[in-house]
Protein backbone atom coordinates (compact mmCIF):
# COMPACT_ATOMS: atom_id res chain seq x y z
CA UNK A 1 0.00 0.00 0.00
CA UNK A 2 2.37 2.66 0.89
CA UNK A 3 4.38 1.79 -2.62
CA UNK A 4 1.05 2.64 -3.97
CA UNK A 5 0.85 5.90 -2.42
CA UNK A 6 4.50 7.11 -3.46
CA UNK A 7 3.79 6.04 -7.14
CA UNK A 8 0.79 8.22 -7.05
CA UNK A 9 2.72 11.37 -5.44
CA UNK A 10 5.23 10.88 -8.04
CA UNK A 11 2.93 11.32 -10.78
CA UNK A 12 0.70 13.86 -9.52
CA UNK A 13 4.02 15.87 -9.42
CA UNK A 14 4.93 14.50 -13.17
CA UNK A 15 1.47 15.65 -14.03
CA UNK A 16 1.56 18.97 -12.10
CA UNK A 17 5.20 20.14 -13.63
CA UNK A 18 4.32 19.20 -17.12
CA UNK A 19 0.93 21.25 -16.66
CA UNK A 20 2.93 23.77 -15.31
CA UNK A 21 5.55 23.87 -18.32
CA UNK A 22 2.95 24.05 -20.97
CA UNK A 23 0.87 26.97 -19.63
CA UNK A 24 3.06 29.53 -21.94
CA UNK A 25 3.10 28.51 -25.31
CA UNK A 26 1.27 28.92 -28.01
CA UNK A 27 0.14 27.20 -31.72
CA UNK A 28 2.25 27.85 -34.28
CA UNK A 29 -0.20 28.87 -36.37
CA UNK A 30 -1.32 31.58 -34.15
CA UNK A 31 2.10 32.89 -34.06
CA UNK A 32 2.43 32.47 -37.55
CA UNK A 33 -1.11 35.04 -37.79
CA UNK A 34 0.18 37.71 -34.90
CA UNK A 35 3.60 38.20 -36.80
CA UNK A 36 1.67 38.64 -39.97
CA UNK A 37 -0.27 40.81 -38.79
CA UNK A 38 2.04 42.67 -36.92
CA UNK A 39 -0.72 43.06 -34.25
CA UNK A 40 1.40 41.51 -30.83
CA UNK A 41 1.89 42.45 -27.48
CA UNK A 42 5.92 41.09 -26.13
CA UNK A 43 5.87 40.33 -22.34
CA UNK A 44 8.85 40.58 -20.86
CA UNK A 45 10.01 38.18 -17.89
CA UNK A 46 13.62 38.08 -17.81
CA UNK A 47 16.31 40.90 -18.53
CA UNK A 48 19.75 39.66 -19.23
CA UNK A 49 22.11 41.87 -18.76
CA UNK A 50 25.88 42.22 -20.40
CA UNK A 51 27.12 45.26 -18.21
CA UNK A 52 29.81 43.71 -15.86
CA UNK A 53 29.08 46.51 -13.34
CA UNK A 54 26.19 45.82 -12.76
CA UNK A 55 26.92 41.92 -12.23
CA UNK A 56 29.23 42.57 -10.01
CA UNK A 57 26.53 45.17 -7.94
CA UNK A 58 23.88 41.81 -8.28
CA UNK A 59 27.43 39.85 -6.81
CA UNK A 60 27.30 42.40 -3.80
CA UNK A 61 24.47 41.75 -2.38
CA UNK A 62 23.59 39.20 0.52
CA UNK A 63 21.96 35.99 -1.02
CA UNK A 64 22.61 36.83 -4.32
CA UNK A 65 23.22 34.36 -7.16
CA UNK A 66 26.27 34.78 -9.57
CA UNK A 67 23.81 35.68 -12.14
CA UNK A 68 23.47 37.80 -15.03
CA UNK A 69 19.59 37.18 -15.19
CA UNK A 70 16.93 39.45 -13.59
CA UNK A 71 13.62 38.09 -13.18
CA UNK A 72 10.85 40.84 -14.06
CA UNK A 73 7.33 41.36 -12.29
CA UNK A 74 5.79 43.76 -13.97
CA UNK A 75 4.21 45.22 -17.22
CA UNK A 76 7.12 45.54 -18.94
CA UNK A 77 6.00 45.22 -22.44
CA UNK A 78 6.35 46.05 -26.53
CA UNK A 79 3.13 46.91 -27.51
CA UNK A 80 2.96 46.62 -31.66
CA UNK A 81 1.04 47.39 -34.00
CA UNK A 82 0.43 48.37 -37.65
CA UNK A 83 0.92 52.16 -37.62
CA UNK A 84 2.47 52.65 -34.22
CA UNK A 85 4.87 50.65 -31.41
CA UNK A 86 5.03 51.45 -27.45
CA UNK A 87 7.58 50.13 -25.78
CA UNK A 88 8.38 49.95 -22.05
CA UNK A 89 11.37 47.87 -20.70
CA UNK A 90 13.57 48.29 -17.84
CA UNK A 91 17.43 48.86 -18.31
CA UNK A 92 20.15 47.30 -16.67
CA UNK A 93 23.48 48.91 -17.32
CA UNK A 94 26.05 51.82 -18.65
CA UNK A 95 24.65 54.41 -19.77
CA UNK A 96 27.25 56.73 -21.85
CA UNK A 97 24.65 59.75 -21.98
CA UNK A 98 25.27 62.43 -19.35
CA UNK A 99 22.30 64.61 -19.82
CA UNK A 100 19.81 62.38 -17.94
CA UNK A 101 19.34 63.57 -14.35
CA UNK A 102 16.18 64.08 -13.25
CA UNK A 103 14.49 62.40 -16.46
CA UNK A 104 13.14 59.64 -14.55
CA UNK A 105 12.03 57.75 -18.37
CA UNK A 106 15.71 58.35 -19.22
CA UNK A 107 16.41 55.38 -16.38
CA UNK A 108 14.50 52.54 -19.10
CA UNK A 109 13.24 52.10 -22.18
CA UNK A 110 9.62 54.31 -22.31
CA UNK A 111 9.03 55.16 -25.74
CA UNK A 112 6.40 55.60 -28.44
CA UNK A 113 7.16 55.33 -32.66
CA UNK A 114 5.15 55.98 -34.93
CA UNK A 115 7.49 56.17 -37.91
CA UNK A 116 9.63 52.54 -37.78
CA UNK A 117 10.59 49.95 -40.19
CA UNK A 118 10.07 46.40 -39.56
CA UNK A 119 11.94 43.56 -41.92
CA UNK A 120 10.48 40.20 -41.21
CA UNK A 121 12.26 36.78 -42.32
CA UNK A 122 11.44 32.95 -41.44
CA UNK A 123 13.77 30.36 -40.94
CA UNK A 124 13.02 26.49 -42.12
CA UNK A 125 12.30 25.85 -38.88
CA UNK A 126 9.75 28.33 -38.08
CA UNK A 127 11.25 30.77 -36.32
CA UNK A 128 10.59 34.51 -37.05
CA UNK A 129 12.94 37.18 -36.96
CA UNK A 130 12.27 40.86 -36.88
CA UNK A 131 14.81 43.54 -37.25
CA UNK A 132 12.92 46.80 -36.19
CA UNK A 133 14.40 50.44 -36.61
CA UNK A 134 12.76 52.96 -34.84
CA UNK A 135 13.17 56.48 -37.26
CA UNK A 136 11.87 58.72 -34.07
CA UNK A 137 13.25 57.91 -31.48
CA UNK A 138 17.18 59.30 -31.19
CA UNK A 139 18.35 56.93 -28.11
CA UNK A 140 17.68 53.44 -29.42
CA UNK A 141 19.40 52.15 -33.01
CA UNK A 142 17.69 48.76 -33.28
CA UNK A 143 15.40 46.05 -32.16
CA UNK A 144 15.65 42.74 -32.87
CA UNK A 145 13.25 40.07 -32.30
CA UNK A 146 13.30 35.98 -32.78
CA UNK A 147 9.96 34.62 -32.38
CA UNK A 148 9.73 30.50 -31.59
CA UNK A 149 7.12 28.57 -32.85
CA UNK A 150 5.69 28.04 -29.52
CA UNK A 151 5.44 31.58 -28.96
CA UNK A 152 8.80 32.11 -26.67
CA UNK A 153 10.64 35.33 -27.79
CA UNK A 154 14.05 36.49 -27.83
CA UNK A 155 14.43 40.79 -27.71
CA UNK A 156 17.33 42.52 -28.21
CA UNK A 157 17.67 46.09 -27.83
CA UNK A 158 20.44 47.91 -29.58
CA UNK A 159 21.08 51.90 -28.09
CA UNK A 160 23.07 54.89 -29.36
CA UNK A 161 23.94 55.62 -25.83
CA UNK A 162 24.10 52.62 -23.62
CA UNK A 163 24.93 49.00 -23.62
CA UNK A 164 23.15 46.55 -25.16
CA UNK A 165 20.66 44.35 -23.24
CA UNK A 166 18.38 41.40 -23.65
CA UNK A 167 15.10 40.38 -22.43
CA UNK A 168 13.41 36.74 -22.45
CA UNK A 169 9.59 36.01 -23.08
CA UNK A 170 6.59 35.38 -24.67
CA UNK A 171 4.42 37.27 -27.39
CA UNK A 172 0.28 37.14 -27.97
CA UNK A 173 -2.19 39.00 -29.06
CA UNK A 174 -3.16 42.24 -28.04
CA UNK A 175 -5.61 43.23 -25.19
CA UNK A 176 -8.19 45.53 -26.25
CA UNK A 177 -8.14 48.67 -24.44
CA UNK A 178 -11.51 49.34 -22.46
CA UNK A 179 -12.85 53.23 -22.68
CA UNK A 180 -13.84 54.22 -19.35
CA UNK A 181 -17.61 55.54 -19.06
CA UNK A 182 -18.05 58.88 -17.82
CA UNK A 183 -20.29 58.54 -14.61
CA UNK A 184 -23.33 61.21 -14.31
Amino acid sequence: MKKYISFIFIFGFLFFFQSCSSQASADPKTVDALVNSQDFTFYAQRANTSSYDVIRIMNSMPNSTASRILDLNGNYTIEMHQNSMEVVLPYFGRSFNTNTLGNRDSGSYRFSSKDFTVQKSQNKKGTWMLKIKPNDVQNVDELYMEIFKNGKTFVSIRGNDRQPITYDGYISKNEEKKKEETKP
